[in-house]
C-alpha cells in the first residue's frame, strides 16, 4: 500500500469511528506503531485530525455533540428542577466543578451570591457567574468546542490536574448500567475524568432520559459517581439498581 493510501484510509477510520488508538491502526495496516504515530503527527499538521492519547480523534467529532442551544430546550423542566436540588448541597466556602452541561448553567443562574470557587471549561457558566461578586470563577482555557461551548483539549486537562474541590457537577451523554458514564466524543469524556478526579464527591445531574443510553466515549465507571440526582420520570427499577452499587439518588418529586 502506498503511504498516501495509507493516510486517506487513516482519515477515513477516524472521522467514521470519531476516534481510533494506535494500536488499532498498526494492526490494520500491518505497519508498527511508530510508523502510525508518524502517520498521525503528519496528519495532524496537515488538519485532517487531532492527536489524543494512545490514538487520534476526528476534527469533525464535535458535530457528534448535541448544539448547546439545541440542548438548552431539551428536558428544560427536568434539568432545572436537577439544578435547584444540586444548589441545596452547596455551602459558603465550597471549591467546586460545574461542567458545561445546561444543567450546570441552570445551577450557575440559580447559585446565590456567597463566598465560593467555581472551576468550569463553560463559557456559559462563566458568563452566568460573573455579576456574582462573592463567587471567584476559575476557567480551564483550552481549544474552544463551538458545539457545547466548552474548552477541551491537552490544556483543558492540565488545568484541572492543578486543582482539588470539594463536589463536582456534571452531567453526560449517557447512563449505562453494564458500560458506565458515557460521552459524544473522546476529548468530552477526558475532560470529565480529569473533573472527577480531583473532586472529594462527583455528583451526577442527569434527567430520565440519559438511562440505558450507551454514547460513544467512556468517561467513569459506577465506582466514581457519589450521588445522582435525577428527575421523577427516572425508573423506579433504575433507581434501585443505583442504590444497590451504594450510590446515593435524590428523585425529584413529580
Amino acid at each position: 500500500m502506498l503511504v498516501a493510501e495509507r493516510y486517506e484510509k487513516i482519515v477515513r477510520l477516524v472521522n467514521e469511528r470519531g476516534s481510533i488508538r494506535v494500536s488499532e491502526l498498526s494492526a490494520i495496516f500491518d505497519v508498527t506503531e511508530e510508523t502510525i504515530r508518524r502517520d498521525l503527527d503528519k496528519l495532524e499538521k496537515e488538519g485532517k485530525l487531532r492527536r489524543s492519547h494512545g490514538g487520534a480523534v476526528s476534527i469533525k467529532d464535535n458535530r457528534s455533540e448535541t448544539p448547546y442551544f439545541e440542548r438548552e430546550t431539551m428536558h428544560v423542566e427536568e434539568k432545572r428542577k436537577i439544578a435547584e436540588q444540586a444548589v441545596q448541597l452547596i455551602q459558603p466556602g465550597d471549591r467546586i466543578i460545574l461542567d458545561a452541561s445546561s444543567t450546570a448553567w441552570f445551577m450557575a443562574a440559580r447559585l446565590p451570591d456567597f463566598p465560593l470557587t467555581v472551576l468550569t471549561n463553560s463559557i456559559k457558566v462563566a458568563l452566568e457567574l460573573s455579576a456574582k461578586e462573592k463567587i471567584q470563577v476559575i476557567s480551564t482555557g483550552g481549544i474552544l468546542s463551538s458545539g457545547s461551548l466548552s474548552y477541551i483539549g491537552p490544556l483543558a486537562e492540565r488545568s484541572l490536574d492543578q486543582y482539588h474541590v470539594n463536589k463536582a457537577f456534571l452531567s453526560c451523554k449517557g447512563v449505562h448500567f453494564d458500560r458506565g458514564i458515557s460521552e459524544a466524543n473522546e476529548l468530552q469524556a477526558r475532560v470529565k475524568q480529569k473533573m472527577i478526579a480531583c473532586a472529594d464527591s462527583a455528583y451526577l445531574l442527569v434527567d430520565h432520559s440519559k438511562f440505558d443510553v450507551q454514547s460513544f466515549a467512556f468517561v467513569a465507571g459506577w465506582d466514581s459517581i457519589d450521588c445522582v440526582i435525577t428527575d421523577a420520570g427516572t425508573r423506579k427499577e433504575d433507581v434501585g439498581r443505583l442504590r444497590e452499587l451504594s450510590i446515593e439518588v435524590v428523585q425529584l418529586p413529580s
